[in-house]
């Protein structure tokens, strides 16, 4: 935790995504390392969302627009001119691709070529992780998890357009970042794809964890569509540790950690809808469950893993917390949340949680 304090204490760190549910957490983070962060983002599309929950604004300077506005973005970036850049901005829901395809290319491709063209013109050092997501992987539906150099592709318009978004960043890097001429351009360019990960203070819907939440505060039934889907569930706090901690490397060698890396729990963490909806229940401590029959349903990847094993050997990052305290840390946020315990105050005990298991 001292290495990230001196990294970014006192350091520019610009987040796009900021209001989401990650973004969230991550200026918390950021905050309490001591950065001097703004962020760039829509407004919450929730009314109950976490940014809001923890005053988000006190936490950052913050521009609310679009990450489609090219000039605006561009103007944002250069004013702030920024030592690391964390960009998390996206369409990030499955679903809603099926309805707003096109809208979820945009945002999700050509945002993140608007954000390198404002990166082009910085004439500073700068580090830069961007966020895809582990369903950038062309998936075979098999038990082999995916590493950083398998194929890239897509099923539906959300994992599609974050594989076309890894093409847009591999572009980039060979035509104007190229690692050959650092000394002259001076920006480190990595990527970071997490698993599913959950954590409290998510509110989107078509979320599994969300959905469970609200149902078992509302005492109503939980429906679940996919129960044997397998994912790599996570605690949200360990990929955003992951990214600081991929920030550090690239501070201190630019070249040699400017490359994809994997964040996700071990391989024996990966469970299945039903599995992570009956631990939920023990949790809470009642509850029910119903499996919707609905032939209709949009695809969705049934088995996806992820191989993790070059961010635990080149970064010496590793999941902290398994898949069942996960879900433990979250449940209880929730519940807590419910019982009037405030936003901030729970993410400031599972953060104070996570830390003292990683210097155990």
């Amino acid at each position: 935790m001292n290495k990230l304090k001196n990294t970014y204490s006192g350091k520019r760190v610009f987040v796009t995504g900021h209001t989401g549910f990650k973004g969230s957490w991550l200026i918390k983070i950021l905050y309490d390392l001591g950065a001097n962060i703004k962020g760039y983002s829509l407004a919450p599309q929730n009314q109950l969302n976490l940014y809001s929950e923890i005053n988000g604004d006190s936490l950052c300077e913050s521009v609310i627009w679009d990450i489609r506005d090219r000039e605006v973005l561009k103007n944002a970036v250069l004013d702030f001119q920024p030592d690391f850049i964390f960009h998390l901005a996206a369409q990030p829901l499955v679903r809603l691709s099926y309805e707003l395809p096109s809208e979820t290319f945009e945002i999700n491709a050509i945002g993140t070529a608007n954000l390198l063209d404002a990166i082009r013109l910085l004439k500073k050092k700068c580090n830069v992780i961007l966020i895809t997501t582990d369903k950038v992987y062309h998936n075979n539906e098999w038990e082999y998890p995916y590493r950083e150099n398998d194929r890239l592709g897509g099923f539906d318009p959300y994992s599609a357009s974050k594989a076309c978004c890894e093409l847009v960043i591999d572009s980039y890097k060979n035509s104007f970042f190229n690692s050959i001429v650092y000394s002259q351009h001076q920006k480190a360019i990595a990527v970071g794809r997490a698993g599913n990960v959950i954590g409290g203070g998510d509110w989107s819907k078509d979320r599994l964890i969300p959905d469970i939440a609200k149902a078992l505060n509302a005492n109503k039934e939980i429906v679940i569509r996919n129960p044997k889907a397998v994912r790599p569930w996570q605690h949200v706090i360990e990929p955003l540790f992951g990214y600081l901690e991929l920030g550090l490397k690239l501070n201190m060698d630019p070249i040699k950690y400017a490359q994809a890396y994997n964040f996700g729990p071990n391989t024996n963490d990966a469970l299945s809808v039903e599995e992570m909806v009956v631990k939920s229940i023990n949790c809470w401590e009642f509850g029910t469950y119903n499996i919707e029959v609905n032939n209709n349903n949009p695809h969705e990847a049934g088995l996806l893993k992820l191989d993790i094993t070059k961010a635990t050997t080149e970064l010496n990052w590793k999941p902290v917390l398994n898949a069942q305290t996960a879900v433990e840390l979250t449940i209880n946020w929730y519940k807590n949340y419910y019982n009037n315990t405030t936003a901030t105050e729970l993410i400031e005990s599972d953060i104070k949680y996570y830390q003292s298991n990683i210097n155990e």
